[in-house]
């Protein structure tokens, strides 16, 4: 084992939480045969098998699940390490480490940029997550700051509320709810009509949720799509109805391939929080864009993306 390197024990610790060669590649940015030679290599220092494979599916061995309690210790620590000398560097030397879910993606890199702007020399990390696996990263401090609809109540956090973030009814041009204007839509009428909607336990599932409530079970489902981008595909060619956030159609409103219904009570309020471990001693610069995201969030994001309207 004292021949170990952390880059070995990062690649293995992601291959044990993910299961996966092929997703622990994706989340590092690295081909599957690295990951594969990396955990390999562990193993010949380890001199016995970390991982077998039964069927499709791979596990950890005796030696993989002792050998991971250990592996998350050491790289916690080397994170502690790098906090603290992040806390000597200050915000112009330091590395911003956001998380957030998907619906995110559409207008956060230029709030990063944006924050850059004012603080020179700060290191940008973005990762984009569903509701899973962006509260896995948050339970594990493998993030500083996650960004989010609804802050975990299973874990003991800091949530502050930074900008509001509806949620809207969208449909195809030709669908017959968008060629009726007539006034604003009932819930009785809406629901006569199938959707495309993101899986349950997704941050969308949960805010249709609210936006439905009893109705929710009458719904017809034409698909159920982990993606926000196939969802909105799947609308524009006429599969159904959509519900989603605001912040994720502007360009496909703007060029007139998705329309927002005018339903009652949408859009649908709900709100972005920014969000830490409580007793996570957060480093200058997370510091700072947490401060950054309640002064200048809600303002930045109407700028990129005006109000959907009552």
């Amino acid at each position: 084992m004292k021949n170990a390197t952390l880059r070995q024990l990062k690649v293995f610790e992601t291959v044990a939480r993910r299961l996966s060669f092929s997703r622990a590649a994706e989340e590092l940015h690295l081909t599957q045969p690295a990951v594969s030679t990396q955990v390999r290599t562990l193993e010949g220092h380890v001199g016995m098998p970390l991982f077998e494979q039964l069927g499709k599916k791979i596990y950890l061995t005796q030696a993989g699940d002792e050998l991971l309690h250990f592996c998350r210790a050491i790289i916690q620590q080397f994170d502690e390490a790098e906090d603290a000398m992040a806390q000597l560097k200050g915000i112009a030397g330091g590395k911003l480490n956001v998380a957030v879910i998907s619906a995110g993606d559409y207008f956060f890199p230029q709030l990063m940029v944006a924050f850059a702007r004012q603080h020179p020399g700060v290191q940008l990390n973005l990762t984009v997550h569903n509701r899973e696996e962006l509260l896995d990263k948050l339970a594990a401090n493998r993030t500083d700051l996650a960004v989010m609809v609804r802050p975990p109540a299973e874990l003991d956090t800091q949530n502050d509320a930074f900008a509001p973030h509806p949620y809207v009814i969208v449909a195809a041009p030709d669908h017959p709810l968008a060629a009726a204007r007539h006034g604003r839509i009932p819930m009785s009428e809406l629901i006569r009509h199938p959707f495309v909607i993101r899986e349950p336990g997704s941050d969308t599932w949960f805010s249709m949720q609210d936006a439905f409530g009893s109705h929710l079970a009458e719904l017809t489902v034409a698909m159920e799509i982990k993606s926000t981008e196939t969802i909105k595909q799947a609308v524009i060619a006429g599969m159904g109805l959509g519900f989603l956030s605001f912040h994720t159609i502007g360009r496909e409103v703007a060029v007139g391939s998705l329309v927002v219904l005018e339903v009652d009570g949408f859009p649908l309020m709900l709100n972005w929080y920014v969000v830490h471990r409580r007793e996570k001693r957060l480093p200058p610069v997370a510091r700072a864009f947490r401060q950054f995201l309640l002064d200048e969030g809600k303002a930045r994001i109407a700028a990129l993306i005006p109000s959907p309207g009552p």
